[in-house]
């Protein structure tokens, strides 16, 4: 990410449109000249990462980096809100880029109709300043985890389960990694699981909190902590995670 000196001018009409957030304390014009210079990659873009996606687009980030293969199916309106039923059976992804653009049409997309894997990992994480991990499978998250470590750059992990939700952020050199909390994939972890459209939502707006704060500088990110959060409960818990120095992604780089 650029420094202050090279961070693009705002328009009127975003000074506008980003007043009300500009007015808090340790933001400001800065912060959002910060996101307006800044590109995040959010892997899936259904009902977890499109909330990232959006409220990202709201905020006036700069550029989106967006993976997600497959057309949308009935079983994705619950919780996917950047869908339409009138795009049934068509690629998420472009309905996904259709409803940014809607919302900000200053925004920079990238979009791409597959799912990060272990050949394109590298070139989208190279793309992105900050990683939003929304992934379902493991398999995925490890790829995206991976290049993190190796091109520096700070993860957000998100998840969700019925109604749980977690999320933790991660600074290579700093903090551990995905592979330091999970060593392997966890045996439960399955492509379809029960969830709420609500609690990915929640998520989601944390997770795209937890971006904001990273590149704008912004009060404490998670890094180092796990929130945990129980909402049939309300019961709000952060753990703090140590850091494996046998980890085979990040080990010995702390």
């Amino acid at each position: 990410m650029p420094d202050d000196s090279t961070l693009p001018e705002l328009t009127s009409l975003e000074q506008e449109i980003y007043s009300w957030q500009t007015s808090i304390e340790g933001f400001g014009e800065t912060g959002q000249r910060k996101l307006k210079s800044a590109s995040v990659l959010v892997s899936r873009i259904g009902g977890l990462g499109g909330l990232v996606a959006y409220e990202l687009a709201a905020a006036g980030i700069g550029k989106l980096i967006l993976a997600h293969g497959g057309n949308l199916r009935p079983s994705d309106l619950n919780r996917q809100l950047l869908m339409s039923e009138s795009a049934l059976d068509t690629p998420r992804i472009d309905c996904a880029v259709k409803r940014l653009r809607e919302l900000n049409p200053r925004l920079e997309i990238i979009s791409l109709p597959e799912n990060v894997n272990d050949t394109n990992a590298a070139e989208l994480v190279a793309e992105a300043d900050v990683v939003v991990d929304c992934a379902p499978l493991f398999e995925e998250r490890f790829f995206m985890n991976r290049e993190a470590v190796r091109q520096g750059k700070p993860l957000v992990e998100c998840a969700m389960f019925e109604l749980e939700a977690h999320i933790t952020s991660f600074k290579p050199g700093v903090t551990g990694c995905l592979q330091c909390l999970y060593p392997e994939k966890p045996d439960y972890w399955q492509r379809r699981f029960p969830v709420f459209g609500a609690v990915s939502g929640m998520v989601g707006c944390l997770g795209a909190m937890e971006a904001i704060k990273i590149i704008a500088g912004l009060g404490e990110p998670l890094y180092g902590r796990l929130l945990t959060c129980d909402l049939k409960s309300m019961k709000f818990n952060q753990v703090r995670l140590r850091p494996r120095a046998d980890c085979p992604v990040c080990g010995g780089d702390k």
